[in-house]
């Protein structure tokens, strides 16, 4: 039988919102309009706008207020920023026209702008990878860290990132028992995020988890992507974590045994 897959990152919001221990993880996130852009931007400062289908963080875009601090007498302006191009807009109609020359007619989401921690001035996330054991159980086999590229405002490997240990990442924002909790609560989100999309979909054998960690230490769940890339886990120096990774993959049929 075929490993389900879930393309809409809407309909995965949805699923998981009904789950009360996963809902207060959620960033607010809602179907992208013009009557949203304003109200969030106005709540939050910066929002990001990103496909409900796709991959790999294109078309990925932030909206954010923005005030010059060397000119007190300026009022705030509205900057956009999709791969490393920035634009500035003085109305919030002309910042929504841009937006949409971009997105179209496809459905595209709003979600909160999280405050991320940062390692060397640039933003990084965490890539939770879950999957489903030989014993039906759900295990969260791994964490990567991803490290965003200069100037841009997506961390995926494929659009420039770099993969460092969430050890590294983490070393100058926590203590060691710090980092600890974290880990565990970390571990414990991601087989409680399968479990729940689960529910709807019996044939989920894998998830990749992306997480952002604010300057608060707390949790959001960034995506939750059903075709997980596996490989950048080899980068791991622990090579026991791959191993285990590779045998639970053969073992539900995403890859083929080599023996």
């Amino acid at each position: 039988m075929a490993i389900q897959r879930i393309a809409s990152k809407w309909e995965k919001t949805v699923i998981l919102r009904q789950n009360e221990l996963i809902r207060s993880y959620i960033p607010d996130t809602r179907k992208y309009s013009a009557e949203h852009l304003g109200e969030m931007l106005n709540s939050y400062g910066i929002v990001f706008i990103k496909p409900d289908n796709g991959t790999y963080g294109i078309g990925v875009m932030s909206a954010e207020l923005w005030h010059d601090e060397l000119d007190a007498g300026a009022g705030y302006q509205y900057k956009l920023r999709h791969g490393i191009h920035s634009e500035m807009f003085s109305t919030m109609d002309e910042l929504h026209a841009a937006i949409t020359s971009h997105t179209g007619r496809r459905l595209y989401l709003i979600q909160t702008g999280i405050r991320m921690l940062t390692f060397r001035r640039s933003k990084f996330d965490i890539r939770a990878l879950v999957q489903k054991t030989p014993l039906k159980n759900w295990e969260t086999t791994g964490f990567i860290g991803r490290l965003a590229a200069p100037q841009k405002i997506i961390t995926n490997y494929r659009g420039g990132g770099t993969i460092m240990t969430i050890e590294s990442l983490f070393a100058p924002h926590l203590t060691p028992k710090q980092f600890i909790a974290l880990y565990k609560e970390m571990k414990l989100l991601g087989v409680r995020v399968a479990a729940q999309l689960a529910r709807k979909f019996p044939n989920l054998k894998e998830i990749g988890l992306d997480l952002a960690i604010d300057e608060q230490h707390r949790i959001w769940i960034l995506e939750v992507n059903t075709l997980p890339a596996l490989f950048p886990f080899k980068h791991l120096n622990n090579k026991e974590i791959y191993k285990k990774i590779r045998r639970y993959a053969v073992h539900y049929g995403r890859l083929k045994s080599t023996k």
